[in-house]
């Protein structure tokens, strides 16, 4: 700020002294780095878990109950105190276009994940509007349900075995894989170009310690939402994102000078987080993905939010561990 400020004064005393119609040459005059997004980290430390067991499959979760009617839910179970509670609370998020995000005209949070969370709501209420969303950022997920703040989180959560250490996942519900973001006239076309650049995900991601194990590490831009990323990308403070596709489909839609390059760097399969000590809220949101898909809301659900983004047109298979 001093350097700026010194900048103007000196500017106004030249343009004080100067005759009229003398020029100013405004090139000698300087100004401060570009700001970062609020909690931007650069290199973050990596954080450890603990060694995971050779047979631990993320993608199995518990197979499902009956599924009550609406309104019926049994006695004692975690989905009859969200009924008494009269509402579902979901950690989701507002800032992955076309998964989670705010309709700029309705101010009405939509997208994919969205649909999922109505879809848990109206299983329990017979209201998909029967549902209060708590925004989280990626690194929050896992607290918020080990705290208790939410019932659900529903936030484009890829499951795995350490995370299941911590949380519960329900069935898998859609298949994402990890890929690089660049600006359409960048020459990177691969994740080997990238060493010693800096390249942005988000905080708590598996994109962003996956990004420690490249081929040629880049420099790591840490943020608390992907739309930061988009930020630091169109002002040219990174060269590219990683992270899943469907999610850099988002940003694609949202600025159309970025492309995706390489290949499909590993599978990201998404489950709906949930508190460990409610197995039985597992197995009652695996019973709502299962009607979900043979009734053909996934189907329109995808056909609306992730045709343009050209995944994977048909629901994962539910796979379950016992």
């Amino acid at each position: 700020m001093r350097r700026v400020a010194a900048a103007v004064a000196a500017l106004v005393m030249v343009s004080g002294c100067a005759t009229a119609g003398t020029p100013v040459n405004l090139a000698t005059v300087t100004a401060g780095d570009r700001p970062l997004p609020v909690g931007v980290e650069v290199n973050p430390p990596a954080t450890t878990g603990a060694a995971q067991p050779s047979d631990c499959d993320p993608t199995a979760s518990l197979r499902p109950g009956a599924l009550p009617p609406p309104r019926q839910m049994p006695s004692g179970s975690t989905m009859q105190k969200i009924l008494q509670r009269g509402r579902l609370i979901a950690g989701v998020d507002q800032n992955t276009y076309l998964f989670g995000f705010r309709d700029p005209t309705t101010n009405a949070l939509e997208g994919f994940d969205i649909d999922r969370a109505r879809e848990i709501a109206a299983a329990i209420f017979g209201d998909p509007n029967k549902v209060q969303f708590r925004v989280l950022t990626s690194a929050q997920r896992i607290d918020a349900l080990k705290n208790g703040d939410v019932d659900v989180v529903v936030r484009t959560m890829t499951a795995t075995c350490a995370r299941w250490d911590e949380i519960n996942f329900s069935a898998i519900y859609y298949v994402a894989a990890q890929r690089l973001l660049v600006d359409k006239s960048s020459e990177i076309s691969d994740i080997d170009q990238l060493g010693g650049q800096r390249v942005c995900a988000a905080k708590g991601s598996t994109s962003l310690a996956r990004m420690r194990e490249f081929p040629s590490p880049p420099e790591l831009v840490a943020v608390d939402n992907w739309s930061d990323c988009l930020v630091l990308m169109q002002q040219g403070q990174v060269v590219g994102v990683s992270t899943d596709d469907t999610i850099l489909a988002g940003m694609v839609a949202q600025d159309p000078n970025l492309k995706m390059v390489g290949p499909r760097i590993h599978e990201e399969p998404y489950g709906i987080g949930i508190p460990k000590e409610n197995v039985d809220m597992v197995r009652f949101v695996n019973a709502v993905l299962t009607k979900s898909i043979s009734s053909g809301a996934w189907q329109a659900s995808w056909n609306r939010w992730l045709a343009q983004a050209g995944g994977r047109a048909t629901p994962p298979t539910l796979r379950y561990r016992d």
